[in-house]
């Protein structure tokens, strides 16, 4: 898929408590990292928010400090971190965009884009509650192109506490 001007009038819901905003009704969420393997699981998270007249949440999970940060480390990188998260913001509009040049027509249900600071893996199981479907690509931007499933995925299957929809690359990838 390419690349689309985003439209800056989609709000990016930002959450730095390690999940996204609770009290919504349940809906497809799609997990977003900009990878092919998103873009393709969120067109496909599209169609299944429209045959079930569900609510679309795409969720970007950023993960600043992979390790955690030394003591007094914190404060000189929380303007990186803002940035980082921004960037996130503006990707995830990108990607929406992107999927829905591609698509032969526009997105019609509601939709809802969050930005959440967390380790991936928790912050995805957590937003799976009470949700109708969580929808992801088999790998995301991960480093290891020979697996099968990458571990976001993998973790996904065996532990959400919804059903999970993997979507595969397309047949001519």
């Amino acid at each position: 898929m390419s690349s689309a001007n985003p439209d800056p009038s989609v709000p990016v819901v930002l959450s730095v408590r390690g999940r996204p905003p609770s009290g919504r009704p349940p809906g497809v969420l799609a997990a977003c990292d900009g990878s092919d393997g998103a873009l393709w699981a969120l067109d496909r998270a599209m169609t299944e928010a429209e045959v079930f007249g569900l609510p679309l949440y795409v969720l970007a999970v950023v993960n600043p400090a992979p390790a955690g940060y030394p003591p007094g480390m914190a404060e000189l990188v929380h303007e990186s971190v803002e940035t980082l998260v921004e960037s996130m913001a503006d990707g995830l509009r990108r990607s929406v965009a992107a999927v829905q040049q591609a698509r032969s027509r526009p997105y019609a249900g509601e939709l809802s884009l969050y930005v959440v600071l967390g380790n991936v893996i928790e912050v995805l199981l957590a937003a799976s509650t009470r949700q109708h479907t969580l929808v992801l690509g088999t790998r995301g931007n991960g480093g290891f192109s020979r697996l099968l499933l990458g571990s976001v995925s993998a973790a996904a299957v065996h532990h959400a506490a919804c059903p999970v929809l993997v979507v595969p690359a397309p047949p001519d990838r």
